[in-house]
């Protein structure tokens, strides 16, 4: 009699198991999804939050639309406490960067990049040391000779103070003894402008951000601040393929720096919500589209989550505690 009983149970808990997982692997957004972007429009996250958008919506990746907006306020942060200040809201995901930490360390900014969920790393990005064509440098060193001759003089533009941009600068500063005026921008669209109309010297600026001024012949890439050439050979220029930039290193300007692209969730979303967006940018990644789109921008394919993103984040998290406290960043506690 028991044994007839126990099977009936069995089987009842094996149903209810079962409706449980099928109603967590069919959640989906029930109402449009706010991408947000913690940058101004133009620069390299901007162009590749509306990529992603153009992306879904071409494959019918999801039902709902998605909507990108940008909140650039106070170098980043307006984006990064406005995804903190909406806990458990799945329709609302965040693209950014190092940013993660680099404005956290920087300020008294009440943020941490465990105050969200995050959800996936999908490519890694270099920068490229650009100059104008017309001041005729063809290498760092043929640069760098003429900033050291002239100290606090030549311009150096970024986005924001105190972040990626700040840090290469500083980081060649230290490395070649050379001081530059640093000049921060809202986005790298607007530290491209400013180099193509002679308002400053060079800047730091990802591929994407300066690859149409490159194109045109505007702009001249002295070298890739990453640990190995920029992978793609297709010609940008009507010479010149991303390829042929070489490295830093390689060129005695030993400076590497490469920054994530990550995507993530306000805090307390329930996990079939974030696995969700796990699996819509898994998607995305594996689309033609990404594929040109990496090349286009000289991006490094990569996609991490779970467990494996989050012990990342916190290695990466240190480096940068390390990079920006050598640099004097570190806002005093």
């Amino acid at each position: 009699m028991k044994k007839n009983l126990i099977q009936p149970m069995k089987a009842g808990l094996f149903l209810t198991s079962m409706c449980v997982a099928l109603s967590a692997a069919a959640w989906e957004p029930s109402k449009p999804v706010e991408l947000v972007v913690p940058f101004s429009a133009g620069g390299a996250s901007d162009q590749m939050a509306r990529s992603i958008q153009g992306i879904i919506t071409k494959h019918n990746l999801m039902k709902q639309p998605i909507i990108v907006t940008n909140k650039a306020g106070a170098s980043g942060a307006e984006g990064l406490l406005d995804m903190k200040a909406s806990p458990g809201d799945p329709n609302k995901i965040i693209v950014s960067s190092s940013s993660i930490y680099t404005t956290p360390l920087a300020t008294n900014l009440p943020f941490n990049w465990r105050d969200l969920t995050p959800i996936a790393v999908i490519a890694q990005d270099a920068f490229v040391f650009w100059t104008n064509t017309e001041a005729g440098y063809k290498t760092p060193t043929d640069y760098l000779a003429a900033v050291k001759q002239k100290p606090d003089t030549f311009k150096m533009g970024g986005t924001s103070s105190k972040r990626e941009d700040h840090m290469i600068t500083m980081m060649i500063e230290k490395k070649t003894g050379t001081k530059f005026l640093y000049i921060p921008y809202k986005g790298g669209g607007e530290a491209a402008t400013q180099l193509s109309g002679k308002h400053i010297d060079s800047n730091t600026n990802n591929p994407s951000e300066s690859v149409s001024q490159w194109r045109a012949g505007q702009h001249q890439a002295l070298c890739a601040f990453s640990n190995k050439r920029i992978a793609y050979t297709a010609k940008v220029t009507a010479t010149q393929a991303w390829s042929d930039i070489p490295t830093c290193k390689e060129k005695g300007l030993d400076v590497s720096y490469e920054m994530i692209r990550i995507f993530m969730m306000p805090g307390g979303v329930k996990p079939e919500q974030a696995q969700f967006y796990v699996d819509l940018l898994k998607k995305v990644t594996e689309t033609p589209e990404w594929k040109a789109y990496l090349e286009k921008n000289a991006l490094q394919a990569d996609f991490m989550s779970g467990t494996t993103l989050t012990t990342f984040l916190a290695k990466d998290e240190q480096l940068h505690r390390e990079i920006m406290k050598d640099a004097g960043f570190l806002i005093a506690k």
